[in-house]
């Protein structure tokens, strides 16, 4: 997965704390994704008997586009499915069983690609470099270290600020790479552990499905298992057909970045000093444009420059909340604010929340 630049100065010009640079930042109101995860979930709960009323309600798509080709979704409608969900379904095991049921064939070329990888290691180095094909709401790292081999997975988390949200994300992300490493390394794959970094219970879940135990309060979500399945052979990899394929999928990676367009270019300009951002007049002059031309190609995009600054100074406040001790004061002074008090105001009109109720999670 390609990451987007992140550099969030801190107070006294340290630089950030471990941990607060853990996910890429992605536009969530931006159209360019297909609609793969969204219609598993769809089929799920409408097996359940859920009408089509509801699962969509407030996503701002019909029901007839959920499995067109052309349709395309931002990761802001992904996101309301996935609440839609939460209130929905009693089922305790919802989101692991939706990601169960994404398979290889249902990713188009990114899917085809991994199953052409000729070693399971380039598997694992290309599903982490493309990730963001795939509507990515959580980052994904692969790492190896005393024989076992790691999936690190982290919400994105200026995309939630609801545990039960965090929770189903996790969960489903579990269930989909599970899935797709039995597609390519054989139905008997199964992991030593799941650990997640949230209180809980068993139930989320379903342990014949899972085939390992599952810990919880953990410093981060895992999926861990032994690196000889890495050493099998790859049946189903073609050393000729992968280059072609890989150089399909950097057209694909291209051309979402191209769809991102100037709102990508304006996070980056943001995110290179959080703490001074550059005023919507000088962001279009260092853009080769005029303020005026700024503003329209946004609303183009139904975004505006203040809701950009908004959405990143929300992600990096997330992130200082949930995995630092800095105080309120520390973090208001890296985000740009002059005191705490203006922080608290402007972070409970993002979140409808208090810092305090972000600690408390």
């Amino acid at each position: 997965m390609q990451k987007v630049r992140q550099h969030h100065p801190s107070p006294s010009s340290r630089p950030p704390p471990e941990g607060a640079q853990g996910s890429p930042i992605v536009g969530l109101s931006e159209r360019v994704y297909e609609t793969t995860k969204l219609a598993a979930l769809f089929d799920m709960l409408s097996n359940q008997g859920h009408p089509a009323s509801e699962i969509l309600k407030d996503v701002n798509l019909p029901a007839k586009e959920v499995y067109s080709s052309k349709a395309r979704i931002s990761l802001k409608q992904l996101l309301t499915a996935y609440k839609n969900a939460v209130r929905l379904s009693q089922d305790p095991h919802l989101a692991y069983r939706i990601g169960a049921t994404i398979h290889i064939s249902t990713y188009g070329m990114y899917g085809f690609a991994i199953l052409c990888c000729p070693d399971f290691r380039r598997t694992m180095q290309f599903a982490t470099r493309y990730h963001m094909l795939a509507a990515p709401l959580a980052a994904i790292s692969f790492s190896e270290e005393n024989g076992s081999a790691i999936w690190s997975i982290e919400p994105n988390l200026h995309a939630t600020t609801d545990l039960a949200l965090y929770r189903f994300i996790t969960e489903m992300q579990i269930g989909i790479h599970i899935s797709l490493m039995r597609d390519v390394m054989g139905p008997a794959f199964a992991p030593d552990e799941v650990c997640l970094a949230y209180p809980g219970a068993d139930a989320s879940f379903p342990k014949d499905e899972l085939r390992c135990n599952v810990s919880f309060a953990n410093p981060a979500n895992k999926i861990v298992f032994r690196s000889t399945w890495l050493e099998q052979q790859a049946r189903l990899g073609n050393k000729t057909t992968y280059p072609a394929i890989v150089a399909l999928c950097d057209d694909l990676l291209d051309d979402l970045t191209l769809r991102i367009g100037i709102a990508g270019k304006i996070r980056d300009l943001l995110l290179a000093d959080i703490t001074n951002p550059p005023t919507s007049s000088a962001a279009a002059k260092l853009l080769g444009m005029n303020d005026r031309s700024l503003r329209r190609k946004l609303r183009q995009q139904g975004l505006s420059y203040r809701g950009l600054l908004d959405e990143l100074r929300t992600q990096i406040a997330l992130k200082y909340l949930r995995t630092t001790r800095l105080s309120n004061d520390d973090i208001a002074l890296a985000l740009g604010f002059s005191d705490a008090a203006n922080f608290r105001r402007a972070f409970h009109r993002w979140t409808n929340k208090a810092p305090s109720d972000i600690r408390a999670e």
